[in-house]
């Protein structure tokens, strides 16, 4: 029997559903930046439900390990590589982005989507990703940026919403910061807004109809025996509706750097 799911990413584990800004799109381009092409071997961080380490396996011929910080999540990769058919081009392993379980300069291209804004420590973080990355590969972020600073409350209480409690977004200055630090060149950035129905349409293209209903039909099953999933459901209704200076202040950003050959 699964354990019951009481904090919030212990519900997105267990339903099978976690957020990456801008959509399937986004992940395509963040490969395309970080060079990655048949055969490469890729290090997904913080890979959630598995989506984007499936979509890379099929769409680019490589092969990818990811890594998140819940046994949970890691099962729901596990179903998802079996069922599209990649479980011989794709492993999965319980991590902590803070301390990788990995040699040195092992993969061509380190990605996170969504992920290095929760821990503490990023740059602890970033240099973990480039510690594991050879020589002449790519790091590659693609995460939750302020546009402008500083925002305001009621943009700060629901990005941290709409992500997760302890989201922390940096600005793009501060986000190429932590990558230069790390010892990355030839850094590219790109920032993008975040418009809520746009990300909700992306949503649907990135699980696709027969997984929306499989998640729908897992939500519906613990809203119906779970008191907390019913008060934290309740708690995101009295947060209210999206404020209406959000995309002036939120968005997202793809950070790309190149690991000295």
């Amino acid at each position: 029997m699964e354990k019951e799911p009481t904090e919030f990413f212990d519900f997105a584990a267990y339903v099978g559903l976690t957020k990456q800004l801008g959509g399937i799109e986004a992940t395509e381009e963040l490969a395309n930046l970080c060079h990655i092409g048949p055969g490469s071997d890729v290090l997904d961080v913080g890979c959630g439900a598995g989506v984007t380490p499936c979509l890379l396996a099929k769409s680019y011929d490589c092969r990818v390990v990811g890594v998140d910080i819940r046994e949970a999540m890691v099962a729901r990769c596990r179903e998802r590589a079996q069922r599209e058919g990649v479980a011989d081009r794709v492993e999965f392993r319980v991590a902590d982005v803070q301390d990788l379980p990995f040699e040195d300069e092992l993969f061509d291209a380190v990605t996170s989507e969504s992920v290095t804004a929760f821990p503490e420590d990023k740059q602890r973080a970033v240099n973990e990703y480039v510690r594991v990355t050879k020589p002449g590969g790519y790091v590659g972020l693609n995460e939750s940026t302020w546009r402008k600073t500083p925002p305001p409350p009621e943009v700060i209480a629901w990005s941290q919403q709409d992500l997760g409690g302890n989201v922390e977004p940096l600005s793009a200055v501060e986000w190429l910061a932590l990558l230069e630090s790390a010892g990355l060149t030839e850094i590219v950035h790109r920032t993008y807004d975040v418009d809520p129905q746009r990300e909700a349409r992306r949503i649907l293209r990135r699980y696709g109809l027969t997984g929306m209903l499989r998640i729908y039909w897992r939500t519906l099953g613990l809203y119906r025996r779970s008191p907390a999933y019913r008060a934290f459901l309740k708690g995101v209704r009295q947060g209210g509706l999206v404020p209406t200076n959000a995309i002036e202040y939120f968005g997202y950003g793809l950070y790309v750097g190149r690991k000295p050959a």
